[in-house]
């Protein structure tokens, strides 16, 4: 609610030579003037709503303090103005009783309306510690003095009773809709299990109720407490309220809900994720299982060979998947979001272990197939060069055959003897020279050769 502004000041003269008729009639015209808007300013601020909300509230700590210091200077105020209208009174009385006033009468308007004319009591007069230091029971004023007093106390009582409406116009209300929103939130945590002492996020629900409770209550009771005065402001109620505290809490309100909200998502999506953890870990289990089966194949088909052991099937992460749907079928979902997502990368961690497990595992017999075929697909090549009834490369290949197709295989040997019947095949289909060129003659067989001929495995 508005008030108006500070009173009018006061433009007439220190006291000196009397005024004329035209200079009184002037000044009682100014001085009603400043009467009826002095009047209109402290109506104004009697009728402030923040005033009503002050008397009637229960206050405590600074406004308490504030408000008592500001009630006695409304009284005071209200004193004033009495005198300042007392003042005006007498001095249209003088005025009133002759057309043209008389000397006399323009010498009193002079000393009433200019000098020190007004005496108001001291509210604040204490008996005095002594004798010697009397209490000053009264003080006098000019009527511009008694305006700017005025001004000054007018400015401070609007300034608190605006501060507190601000607040009270501010807060509260938006605490209750924040509680509004709380009250859902918990109702919300509540269907999903999401309860004090059994999630940190109950726990932050009850430390949010608690905090909006307590802020309310300060804030009715204190609002003076939450007031941050604007720098540099001289007008009435400059500043603003003090919502940080209120801020905190809604902060971390919105941080439960979007927590309730995730835990809502594993409820709706629970049941598809469970199936995609049984098959990833089934996946998992079958890969160990042919790992296993692979291991005794290659024991029993590879001689000399390194094969790495093969765990048991992942048995915790089976338990824990068992406890997961139990949650579900419980509908402990504040539970289950966390067990699901870290079930989640586990299991496909586990995959990629037995994968891996079963690609090292069976690394030999791999070995073996990549010597298999770079046999047979160099006995096709010779063979379309017409080599293949070659006495040597027929025995280098028998011998690189028995080796890679009897159990167990010594890889080491069996690629030994590829390799030799590799080099034998280049040897044959690198092209000779003619004959007569210097070199070997067609007859010749290369010193290799002949020396190969008598070999046998």
């Amino acid at each position: 609610m508005s008030v108006a502004g500070s009173f009018p000041g006061f433009a007439g003269r220190p006291p000196g030579p009397a005024m004329d008729r035209e200079e009184a009639d002037r000044a009682l015209a100014r001085l009603g003037a400043e009467h009826e808007a002095i009047e209109t300013s402290l109506l104004a601020l009697q009728d402030h709503a923040g005033r009503r909300l002050l008397e009637g509230a229960e206050l405590s700590g600074v406004t308490r303090e504030r408000w008592a210091a500001t009630e006695r200077s409304i009284t005071l105020l209200w004193g004033y103005f009495d005198a300042y209208a007392g003042a005006l009174e007498e001095a249209r009385d003088i005025r009133a009783r002759r057309r043209h006033p008389s000397r006399e009468d323009l010498a009193a308007l002079t000393e009433l309306l200019r000098g020190e004319a007004v005496t108001v009591a001291n509210p604040d007069a204490a008996p005095p510690p002594s004798a010697a230091v009397p209490a000053r029971l009264s003080e006098r004023f000019s009527l511009q003095e008694l305006v700017a007093r005025m001004n000054e106390l007018y400015a401070r009582s609007l300034d608190m009773v605006v501060a507190s409406d601000s607040v009270w116009s501010a807060l509260p209300a938006r605490i209750d809709l924040l509680a509004a929103e709380l009250h859902r939130t918990r109702s919300l945590a509540h269907s999903v299990g999401v309860r004090p002492g059994e999630h940190p996020a109950g726990d932050d629900l009850e430390e949010i109720t608690e905090e909006l409770a307590t802020l309310r209550v300060q804030v009715i009771s204190d609002p003076l407490a939450f007031w941050l005065p604007g720098p540099g402001s001289a007008a009435p109620g400059g500043g603003r309220p003090d919502t940080s505290r209120y801020d905190r809490a809604a902060r971390a309100l919105e941080d439960v809900r979007r927590e309730i909200e995730a835990v809502l998502a594993v409820r709706q999506d629970a049941e598809a994720r469970l199936m995609r953890l049984r098959d990833v870990l089934s996946r998992a289990d079958r890969t160990l299982t042919e790992a296993r089966a692979a291991r005794g194949e290659v024991l029993a088909k590879i001689a000399a060979s390194e094969v790495p052991a093969v765990s048991g099937p992942p048995t915790a992460l089976q338990e824990r998947l068992a406890a997961a749907a139990e949650y579900r079928r419980r509908a402990q979902w504040h539970r289950l979001s966390p067990l699901l997502e870290a079930l989640e990368q586990e299991a496909e961690d586990e995959l990629l272990r037995a994968r891996e497990s079963l690609t090292s595992v069976t690394a030999p017999l791999a070995i073996r197939a990549e010597l298999r075929g770079r046999l047979d697909a160099y006995k096709a090549k010779v063979a379309r060069h017409g080599l293949a009834e070659d006495p040597l490369l027929i025995e280098r290949y028998d011998a690189a055959r028995r080796m890679l197709w009897s159990a167990p295989c010594d890889l080491r040997v069996a690629e030994q003897n590829v390799l030799r019947y590799q080099q034998a095949a280049a040897e044959l289909l690198t092209p000779r020279p003619p004959e007569g060129s210097g070199g070997p003659t067609g007859s010749a067989e290369p010193e290799d050769r002949r020396g190969d001929r008598g070999e046998t495995r």
